[in-house]
């Protein structure tokens, strides 16, 4: 028998419905069923009953009820109990009682699927038919469990919404919103929802709803949660998902006309096709189709649709590391080598990615867009591409699709929407309009430049000037016009109506790689009494510039015509120069800064140059100039670094000085000071490393200017020639006038110090003042750096809560700097220190926010970080098949690079814990020893001790365990309360022993001959 209530009342049993006639014998049945299986009490049914009304033989009265609700159900359905009656029945056949329990379960498990079918069981209002007006009992049931129907709505609306579903629920929240305008959670989801759908006026009217409804009936202001999102809202924090995640493809400012078919099929061709190509002439809208599509394809993709546009670079450019950048996907030196190949790193990062990457302009790099284009769609199985093209890319299983020219009636709209924008006052007569769409071919991009020039001609006047252009925009062969064949008519015949002032600002334009600001156009554009402004302005008017910002820049084919039209006159290598001086000089203007409070403008200043600081240096490196290269090369290093453009920064740097030329001393030192600290912080061998340190400090001592980065030379120099004499080294540079020198100096000493087993009070108070000399100077990237050692040493001591706090403040200093690496290296540690902590949620959260860090980063050392912290996660948690995939993957990520000392250390310690038996659990210790005294590094050593006392524990002998673990301590010089193991040692080790024995070899490990004790067991 199944009794439904939540809607229209309803009782089945087998195959049919049974009656249950009147309001009073379904109220019984009802406040039955509500007690499914329990015994309800005479009273209890008479009040749901009767209310404050009862008859005066309420018993008797109550019994003839039972009796007929008897005779519409089956046999022995209720059953007579002392004092009571009891509908038997399991409660899951009441579906109120079904519904509370799986919305019980749905909070417990978090599982939103669980709500939805809870909220399935509804069929209306509840407890329709059973009319008890006189009943408060009844009255209370109902809305007690519309109140249980509103809050599992609003737990589901809260579980879509953060699924990123809000969207779709728009509508839904709306209706539920106006039914129960007070209800604060409704509201939020209905906010969030707004917001997601990019409708984020109405979130902000919805919460004016909600606070003038509460005010009105309660004299009250929204909660502080509702407060907090409307302020999310008022600084952009809630924008639509797609526009943070999923896509790069930008917002057009003009409107699409007349490819509504085309885009149909295209979206087709992609669905049923890996590769898809747009082929077709020049300036036929075969970008515009392609991002168009991808934009229509964005629902239904949920890594999303990214755009590369590879007409920025040279024939001969890297079509793997241009998509890198076109992705966002940042390098990382963090165990980076410097011949990386960018299709390794790329296939990394897309691998498992259900996107759609738009490869846009492929023919003049056509063989290496192919060759990419085969490799990522073998090597990641979930990716589509969709390309354009001149040509096909000859891969098999392309589909192809021919952007052709638009037909006439089309042309003559786009014609008519594009001088409309212009002029509104132009008169725009049909037979004109089409005379002109047909000598343009159709092309969208000619009719875009056609309109342009409406601007001050009238369309006959257009009209006429193209008569003798004609044999030109149709007629020339392939050979005779290499690229764009119709456009280039059309930016001849733009260029044959400008000034000569004109004509030299936009061909000199064109050195920029990635447009240019008003000042940099004025140095580098400057002639003899040019109002660069007035001509920027006009140019724009003209549209042959698009203002983007404060920025000014060209369409790709524009570009190419003005550069062709530069190596004409003669200035192709002055200005080259010109526009690497420019920024050599804003990067020197800029270096000093990045190393004080004001780094974060410097930084926003830079990586709008970004582009044209690597394009200049690109140039000086193919024209042999040494000096413009090397001084680049020094004003840059820095920038290169801090903004996590590692990779690229130290192949740059490398190149300048292989180039050669005469370079001033002062330059070089700086420089080769630079090639070390990219090659130390990253996978060099140490021979390699050493090479450069040597070079540096000789050419330090020839230097002749002061540099922040010339002082650390010497403590690395004196490292390799007389190790005694490092950490003094250090301390000279304690003098040093520059308190960013003095700080990094400082941190260096107390991270030396813990790193050589010197790790006390000293060396926190090494660190503690470095952090307060970097707060002073406000140097974002030092302050980070002391924190995290800092927060190392007290999670270290077990004050775990207090180094979250460090990581948190650390992470919060340095996110803004673009350090993505360092972010989920401090996640990842996070969530170990949060797990000891006992507070699974933050854990979790810690390692969430770090796998988001890791789709941003393409270097593996990133994703190693992580599954080692995971693998840790998975053996103090008690699933060793976990952690044993996690170091697989950590280990399979970095590849050769996990041969490392310190790799091996890390791996085999894990390991060793997750040996099932004696030989094998002797067998990683002995390796992960073996590595820990190669690689030298005190908190490593202690590390794998503590594992060498894990080895003694399940061979039982306890005392020995005792003594390597205060060994693992005397290396620190405090117990490593940061390792659960070290703990779970010493209670076993205790408990064996007692407290007489334990303090007895605790001492002889600890004090008696330690030092001897590391010694041999490593050696072991």
């Amino acid at each position: 028998m199944q009794i439904a209530i939540l809607g229209p009342f309803e009782v089945r049993t087998d195959d049919r419905v049974a009656d249950v006639p009147g309001a009073r014998l379904r109220g019984l049945l009802a406040a039955l069923a509500l007690e499914a299986g329990r015994t309800v009490p005479n009273a209890t049914l008479v009040d749901w009953i009767w209310g404050e009304r009862p008859p005066a033989d309420a018993g008797n009265a109550l019994q003839r009820l039972v009796s007929r609700l008897r005779k519409a159900l089956p046999p022995g359905a209720v059953e007579a109990q002392p004092g009571g009656y009891r509908l038997a029945v399991e409660p899951e056949s009441v579906d109120a009682v079904r519904f509370e329990r799986l919305v019980g379960r749905a909070r417990e498990a978090g599982n939103p699927a669980l709500l939805r079918e809870a909220l399935g069981l509804w069929r209306g209002a509840a407890m329709q038919g059973v009319d008890l007006d006189d009943s408060g009992a009844f009255a209370a049931a109902v809305v007690r469990l519309e109140g249980l129907r509103l809050t599992a709505l609003e737990d589901r609306f809260e579980a879509e919404v953060d699924a990123g579903n809000g969207v779709a629920l728009v509508t839904e929240l709306s209706d539920l919103v106006a039914a129960h305008p007070m209800r604060e959670r409704l509201a939020a989801a209905l906010m969030r929802a707004l917001a997601a759908a990019g409708r984020g006026s109405e979130a902000l009217l919805a919460y004016e709803r909600i606070r003038e409804a509460l005010a009105d009936a309660l004299g009250v202001d929204p909660s502080p949660e509702l407060s907090a999102l409307h302020v999310a809202l008022l600084r952009g924090e809630l924008a639509p998902r797609e526009q943070i995640r999923r896509t790069n493809l930008r917002a057009e400012l003009t409107s699409y006309v007349g490819k509504d078919a085309d885009i149909a099929a295209v979206r087709e061709l992609v669905a049923d096709h890996r590769l898809t190509t747009l082929i077709g002439p020049g300036g036929s809208g075969k970008t515009r189709l392609a991002t168009e599509t991808a934009r229509t394809l964005l629902g239904d993709l949920p890594d999303g649709a990214w755009l590369v546009e590879l007409a920025a670079i040279g024939a001969d450019g890297d079509v793997a590391q241009t998509t890198l950048a076109g992705l966002g996907l940042r390098d990382t030196l963090l165990g980076d080598a410097t011949n990386a190949d960018p299709a390794d790193r790329l296939v990394a990062a897309l691998r498992d990615r259900d996107m759609l990457l738009v490869l846009d302009n492929c023919e003049h790099v056509i063989e290496a867009a192919a060759a990419l284009a085969h490799r990522l769609l073998g090597e990641c199985r979930r990716l589509r591409i969709l390309a354009t093209s001149r040509e096909p890319l000859g891969i098999t299983g392309e589909a192809l699709w021919l952007v052709e020219p638009l037909p006439s009636g089309t042309a003559v709209e786009l014609l008519r929407d594009r001088a409309a924008a212009v002029r509104k006052d132009l008169v725009l007569d049909a037979p004109t309009l089409m005379r002109v769409c047909r000598a343009l071919d159709g092309m969208p991009l000619a009719i875009e430049l056609a309109a342009a020039r409406l601007r001050t001609m009238s369309l006959e006047q257009l009209a006429h000037r193209l008569d003798d252009r004609f044999r030109l925009l149709t007629g020339g062969s392939r050979t005779a016009l290499p690229r764009h064949r119709t456009l280039r008519a059309v930016v001849d015949w733009s260029w044959d109506l400008l000034t000569d002032p004109e004509r030299l600002v936009l061909r000199r334009l064109s050195v920029f790689a990635a447009g240019a600001s008003l000042e940099a156009a004025e140095r580098v554009c400057a002639g003899d009494g040019l109002d660069v402004l007035e001509l920027l302005t006009s140019l724009a008017e003209k549209s042959l510039l698009v203002t983007d910002g404060d920025r000014y820049r060209m369409l790709g084919t524009i570009k190419e015509y003005a550069a062709e039209r530069l190596a004409e006159a003669g200035e192709s290598d002055p200005t080259r120069r010109a526009h690497l001086a420019y920024f050599t000089e804003l990067a020197e203007t800029a270096d000093p800064h990045l190393r004080r409070a004001e780094q974060l403008d410097w930084l926003a200043v830079l990586d709008a140059g970004h582009d044209d600081i690597n394009a200049a240096m690109r140039g000086a490196l193919a024209a042999g100039e040494a000096t413009g290269a090397m001084r680049l090369a020094a004003a840059a290093g820095w920038y290169w670094w801090l903004s996590g453009r590692k990779t690229e920064g130290l192949e740059l740097i490398v190149a300048a000085t292989e180039t050669p030329g005469e370079v001033s001393e002062d330059i070089r030192a700086v420089v080769y000071a630079l090639v070390v600290h990219f090659a130390s912080s990253g996978r060099s061998d140490e021979h390699h490393v050493a090479e450069w340190i040597h070079k540096a400090y000789r050419s330090s001592l020839r230097a002749e200017k002061s540099h922040p980065l010339l002082g650390f030379v010497v403590p690395l120099e004196r490292m390799l020639e007389a190790p005694d004499a490092f950490l003094p080294a250090w301390e000279e540079l304690l003098q040093d006038p520059d308190p960013f020198v003095r700080a990094l100096a400082r941190l260096q000493l107390g991270k030396m110090r813990v790193m050589l087993g010197d790790g006390g009070r000293e060396a926190d108070g090494y660190l503690e003042t470095a952090l307060a000399e970097f707060r002073a100077i406000g140097e974002r990237f030092g302050i980070s750096f002391a924190l995290t050692e800092l927060a190392d040493r007290i999670a270290t001591r077990g004050e775990f809560a207090t180094a979250c706090r460090h990581y948190e403040e650390a992470i919060e200093v340095v996110t803004p700097i673009g350090a993505v690496e360092d972010v989920i290296r401090m996640r990842s540690r996070q969530a170990r220190l949060y797990w000891l902590l006992g507070d699974e949620e933050a854990g979790a959260a810690a390692i969430a926010e770090a796998e988001r860090g890791v789709e941003r980063v393409t270097w593996p050392d990133a994703l190693a970080e992580l599954a080692f912290s995971k693998a840790d996660l998975a053996h103090w948690g008690g699933d060793p098949a976990e952690a044993r995939r996690q170091i697989a993957l950590a280990t399979s990520m970095l590849g050769e690079e996990a041969g490392r000392p310190n790799v091996r250390a890390v791996t085999h310690d894990l390991l060793g814990y997750l040996a099932e038996d004696l030989d094998e659990a002797r067998a990683e210790r002995s390796a992960a020893c073996a590595a820990a005294a190669e690689a030298g590094h005190a908190p490593l050593i202690a590390a794998v001790l503590v594992g060498v006392a894990d080895l003694a524990l399940r061979t039982e002998e306890y005392a020995q365990a005792a003594r390597v673990l205060a060994a693992s301590a005397a290396v620190l010089g405090l117990p490593d309360r940061s390792n659960p193991q070290a703990a779970r040692i010493e209670r076993a080790a205790r408990s064996h022993l007692g407290e007489t024995a334990f303090a007895e070899a605790t001492r002889e490990g600890a004090e008696t001959a330690w030092q001897r004790l590391v010694e041999v067991t490593l050696a072991r």
